[in-house]
């Protein structure tokens, strides 16, 4: 776990404040008995976890691809090919929804808009270089040319929501 105690309290608002304004319909199914607190969630997001993420074409046509999402400091970071479409698409129209499951036993469901962490030929995100070790740690040094092939981004939610009946399922070494 990476987050500090103000990402979780960040973390917990957003969700309590995306239930609270979600329809009837959802909060029937998603509700205290079936989600997660901010700080269950962190201890069950850990390493890579793949992503259907959603982009819109200039044409305002939906897409959708999978991405290595890390959900670190309660957000959610991925990257992609630099010459990739939806890396056109995210430059463009910074707004994308996302989602994580894993069977019936987790949902998580994200919409907001998305930072560039190491834009080609501007300044980097300050904690970039943070994210860049975690990154090469996790897949290694020499995978990519980190400064020219890849592309990485933040997803900055303004609404998020986690469907979880069991945490037992999850991790079993958590507490509910």
């Amino acid at each position: 776990m990476r987050e500090t105690p103000e990402d979780l309290k960040e973390l917990q608002a957003l969700l309590d404040a995306s239930l609270s304004r979600s329809t009837s319909h959802l909060r029937s199914i998603i509700n205290t008995a079936s989600t997660l607190t901010a700080d269950q969630l962190t201890r069950v997001l850990t390493g890579m976890c793949t992503l259907a993420l959603s982009t819109v074409t200039a044409k305002g046509e939906p897409r959708i691809s999978g991405v290595d999402g890390h959900f670190l400091h309660g957000k959610w970071h991925f990257g992609t090919a630099r010459g990739a479409a939806k890396a056109r698409h995210l430059a463009a129209r910074p707004a994308v929804s996302a989602a994580h499951m894993r069977g019936e036993d987790l949902g998580v469901f994200t919409h907001g808009t998305v930072e560039i962490l190491n834009p080609q030929g501007g300044e980097p995100a300050a904690d970039w270089p943070d994210l860049l070790a975690y990154f090469k740690d996790f897949y290694g040094d020499d995978l990519f040319d980190w400064d020219n092939d890849v592309v990485y981004y933040r997803l900055h939610p303004h609404w998020m929501a986690v469907y979880a009946p069991d945490i037992a399922k999850l991790t079993p070494a958590s507490s509910s």
